[in-house]
């Protein structure tokens, strides 16, 4: 396997130099992690200052490990670890964080999954199907005689962020506002963010917050037949959510209710084009969908990373970790493990291997999965039964960060 100029691996030691910010890793992450499995995939990041995880086995069973976690500060204290004290220009960011499902451990997590958990399996979302199908058509219908679209803005944007405003209790007509406060939010996760992404995530955290509060406060009084009403009127072992944890909820819901199936519904409209397949074959009927969504979240992952702090000392492929230690597990590069899956890098959605990990696993899998995977499997059929001859009319831009994948346009036309 070749290693692309810009990576500098050095097996002996397991070091890897490679800048997260060139166009050419980003743009293709796929071929890197290709030569990370080959040479090397386990490996110490110089740039992030970290260990990763590549491997199949090793991130799915680290993704479940117990002796990890997305919390440290609840077993020891930031002067215990070493770790500075937060940063004040992103309180806001924080106490927005501080409740969300995506970095608590039990008990506290137990305790917030279980409530919002319901709203979110199979059979609920199963119920959301027609409403799904009429808003895909919608959308087809203002821009089908046009012969061409940028399919981001004008369908992958508003499906997404449509139905989980809908799902939670938020006015749809706030679509647009979410869409700008979820992007700025976001950009903490990112590589290489900067203070600017850092003041515009704390502007749009507060600004988030304080909506949310006057939309409880709305359910408070006016209860209705939506999740944010079921979070603020459900108890959970005598316990109800304080407005902090209904803000922190509502705000991670919101984000990765769509974010993501935004990403991964420009990348799997992509792959499909790419391939060459005749989408009449992948489409034919409820299991090639399936099939064809499930293999389009493991070649192009919207989600790349996430990470998990070590709670107490431990030792995982040779490496040894203290507690304290930060891990990051590349879920996108085990999806194409060799070991796992014949070909990698090819898309082949008739194969029949391992399960994909692009929602993780273990007390942390992806809440919100059913929903996502209800929404590829029924608007990608949609999308390439009423344009037939889709094609990709100029070349996609890729969104210019990692570790989040996705597309800024796709012009397509027909």
């Amino acid at each position: 396997m070749m290693i692309p100029p810009f990576l500098s691996i050095d097996p002996a030691t397991r070091h890897v130099s490679l800048d997260a910010s060139n166009p050419a890793f980003y743009r293709d992450p796929n071929a890197v992690y290709a030569a990370l499995h080959a040479h090397c995939p386990t490996f110490y990041w110089e740039q992030q200052k970290q260990w990763f995880f590549t491997g199949y086995d090793h991130v799915n069973s680290l993704l479940r490990d117990r002796r990890f976690g997305r919390q440290i500060l609840h077993i020891a204290s930031r002067e215990e670890l070493g770790l500075q004290e937060p940063d004040q220009h992103v309180a806001h960011f924080d106490l927005a964080e501080r409740y969300s499902l995506l970095e608590l451990e039990p008990p506290e997590h137990t305790r917030l999954r279980t409530l919002v958990n319901r709203a979110f399996v199979s059979r609920h979302v199963e119920k959301m199907k027609p409403e799904l199908a009429e808003l895909a058509n919608k959308l087809i219908d203002s821009f089908e005689k046009d012969n061409e679209v940028e399919l981001l803005s004008a369908f992958a944007d508003i499906i997404p962020v449509t139905m989980i405003a809908r799902m939670i209790g938020i006015p749809e007509e706030m679509g647009p506002q979410l869409l700008k406060w979820s992007h700025a939010y976001i950009r903490m996760y990112l590589f290489g963010r900067t203070r600017e992404d850092e003041d515009g995530a704390d502007r749009a955290a507060k600004e988030f917050s304080d909506y949310v509060k006057t939309v409880i406060a709305e359910r408070r009084a006016n209860p209705r037949d939506d999740l944010l009403t079921h979070m603020i009127h459900t108890e959970h072992k005598g316990q109800y959510l304080t407005e902090d944890e209904l803000v922190s909820t509502t705000i991670v819901l919101l984000n990765a209710g769509h974010e993501a199936t935004v990403h991964q519904i420009g990348n799997s409209v992509r792959i499909i084009l790419d391939s060459g397949r005749d989408p009449a074959d992948l489409f034919k009927d409820e299991a090639t969908t399936e099939r064809t969504v499930e293999e389009s979240l493991r070649i192009c992952a919207p989600v790349h990373i996430f990470q998990r702090w070590a709670l107490e000392p431990v030792e995982i492929d040779g490496i040894s970790f203290k507690r304290g230690d930060k891990v990051s597990l590349i879920l996108a590069a085990a999806n194409l493990d060799p070991a796992k899956y014949s070909d990698p890098l090819t898309f082949k959605p008739d194969r029949n291997e391992a399960a994909n990990l692009s929602f993780g696993a273990g007390i942390h899998f992806c809440i919100g999965a059913p929903l996502a995977r209800l929404e590829l499997n029924v608007i990608l059929p949609i999308l390439f039964e009423r344009l037939p001859g889709l094609r990709v009319a100029r070349t996609p831009v890729v969104k210019n960060v990692y570790h989040f994948h996705g597309l800024d346009r796709l012009d397509l036309s027909w």
